[in-house]
């Protein structure tokens, strides 16, 4: 049996004895001390839902963007059909659409789970990973295994665009604070263009713990006045929320704020426990491949 939350019980009224977000969350392995499975183990995963963090920035069930939360796992191992140790890398594209999103911790618990579990081929790993994200997350899921003899593929990149962290503000005040976009367009200039910054920082919403990432937002619209954007991003350094609640959230804030007839919001983080996340949110363009920056 997979461990997921079901939303219609997370989300009763308060006359119901609720089992609020809070107790929800009190469930996760995350910030327990665990032990490691090595043998394979679907149980381990556990999934929690966009719903809670959707409710709080009034999204509804027509979303105003498509994409997928991109996850990259340098550390799967598993043993061949005699035994011998195999390894690779593993991309997976979890969609938007997805009842839940997968809870990191679990993720790597589960892909530890393989260490000393004998498949007969690569393909029938890549089945099991897909058919058991796919069973946790209740949504459309994509796997890729990359073999050692195609590392020589991933490649390091940057964003594309202009980069804003050179700007020279001073910051006293690191509260998330929407209200720096307010006001933030000029509506005489209508622009297409690319800003990244690679100062986004949030902390884990269970174990407060730094998440480290970059950002690249794309944008058709009114121009954004770039220092208000940027204290934007920077006032994430001590919010805590997941890495995908964050994209969502920069996403809504822009739109509402900025006014922008077309965006996208991709960050990077970094890796923690061998896994890089990689939300993706746009309402007029798919992501590019999966390649990953310089600090992941």
């Amino acid at each position: 049996m997979w461990v997921y939350f079901d939303t219609e019980t997370v989300l009763m009224t308060q006359n119901h004895d609720p089992y609020n977000e809070a107790e929800a969350l009190a469930e996760l392995t995350l910030g327990k001390a665990t032990g490691y499975d090595e043998v394979y183990n679907p149980n381990l995963l556990q999934g929690v839902p966009r719903k809670l963090n959707r409710d709080a920035i009034s999204l509804t069930s027509t979303l105003p963007f498509h994409g997928f939360d991109i996850w990259t796992g340098y550390e799967l191992s598993w043993l061949n059909s005699k035994g011998k140790p195999m390894v690779a890398i593993v991309e997976v594209q979890l969609s938007h659409t997805s009842e839940n999103l997968i809870e990191s911790k679990s993720f790597k618990l589960y892909l530890n789970s393989f260490n000393q579990t004998k498949f007969d081929s690569v393909e029938q790993l890549q089945q099991m990973l897909k058919q058991d994200l796919s069973l946790c997350s209740n949504g459309a899921v994509t796997v890729n295994i990359i073999e050692p003899k195609h590392f020589s593929t991933q490649r390091v990149i940057e964003f594309p665009g202009t980069c804003i962290d050179n700007l020279d503000i001073e910051v006293n005040d690191y509260s998330f604070n929407p209200d720096y976009l307010v006001d933030g367009t000029d509506d005489k200039q209508i622009v297409a263009e690319t800003l990244n910054s690679n100062l986004l920082k949030s902390n884990c919403l269970i174990t407060s713990q730094p998440d480290w990432g970059s950002v690249m937002i794309r944008y058709q619209g009114p121009k954004i006045n770039r220092e208000k954007l940027l204290r934007y991003l920077i006032s994430f350094r001590q919010h805590n929320e997941f890495h995908e609640q964050c994209v969502e959230r920069i996403f809504v804030d822009l739109k509402k704020y900025c006014h922008c007839s077309k965006l996208t919001v991709y960050a990077r983080y970094t890796r923690r426990g061998g896994l890089d996340i990689n939300p993706f949110r746009s309402d007029f363009e798919q992501p590019s491949i999966n390649l990953r920056l310089a600090r992941q």
